[in-house]
């Protein structure tokens, strides 16, 4: 099910997007200024969020350079009335994926967010997660912005999962997105996963690797991270044996 964040101070129209965007089974929550919304999108996992330009407290431009700028990578639909090529511009400059000029037809909208929700925003230039930080143009990856060294597939393995960070990608998934067609011996993941937590703890990364039995691989934050952030343990401890638990 797609999750959709709506930021719409218009409380009419803002009424009448949720009610069919939830008859496309969409969850959607709705926030009605730009400070409202950067709490939700801090708070919550989304999958898209459409973004209203001209918002009380917060104005939906500001809203997404912050987004960006604390490296989420959630595809970001811009929606106002301004139509300029220089608007638009302007849009994707601060790191919006997309952009609907009202008025628009809700299954234009619709077609938009089922598109955008199968992947990643690639305006996003850092990512951040914990105490660990990538820069994704240069390659680099930081503990509490000292950089520690990973090999390309390392490197891009993390970026993989932080990218899915509070999801759990499925192995073969992150063969493809790493490997793409060039499947590797059928150690390779193991090895490279090693190796990848192994310089995470060298580091003292507050983030670890976790294998979900059955299921595949995410990152989270370390259980006595989470306890001193008062957040409970949404994963269960690896206890059994399972081809994914490396």
């Amino acid at each position: 099910m797609i999750r959709v964040l709506l930021v719409e101070d218009d409380m009419g129209l803002a009424g009448n997007i949720i009610d069919y965007l939830e008859l496309e089974d969409m969850v959607c929550d709705h926030a009605a200024n730009g400070v409202a919304a950067l709490t939700f999108i801090q708070n919550n996992p989304y999958d898209v969020v459409v973004l209203d330009i001209n918002l009380p407290r917060l104005d939906g431009l500001t809203v997404c350079e912050k987004v960006r700028g604390d490296g989420n990578d959630t595809p970001i639909i811009m929606l106002t009335a301004r139509d300029q090529l220089e608007n638009k511009l302007e849009g994707f400059q601060k790191g919006a994926d997309d952009y609907l000029v009202k008025p628009f037809d809700m299954p234009e909208l619709v077609a938009r967010v089922s598109v955008l929700a199968h992947r990643r925003s690639s305006q996003v230039k850092r990512l951040n997660f914990g105490n660990v930080s990538l820069e994704l143009g240069d390659e680099l990856a930081s503990v509490d912005s000292t950089p520690i060294k990973l090999s390309p597939t390392g490197f891009t393995l993390l970026k993989t999962l932080l990218q899915q960070q509070g999801k759990v990608m499925p192995r073969q998934r992150l063969l493809d997105a790493v490997w793409g067609e060039d499947t590797p011996e059928s150690n390779a993941l193991k090895v490279h996963l090693h190796n990848l937590r192994k310089s995470l703890v060298q580091a003292n990364a507050n983030i670890e690797i976790k294998a979900v039995p059955g299921a595949g691989f995410c990152v989270a934050l370390k259980v006595d991270q989470m306890a001193n952030e008062g957040l409970g343990n949404t994963l269960s401890p690896n206890k059994n044996k399972d081809t994914d638990q490396w």
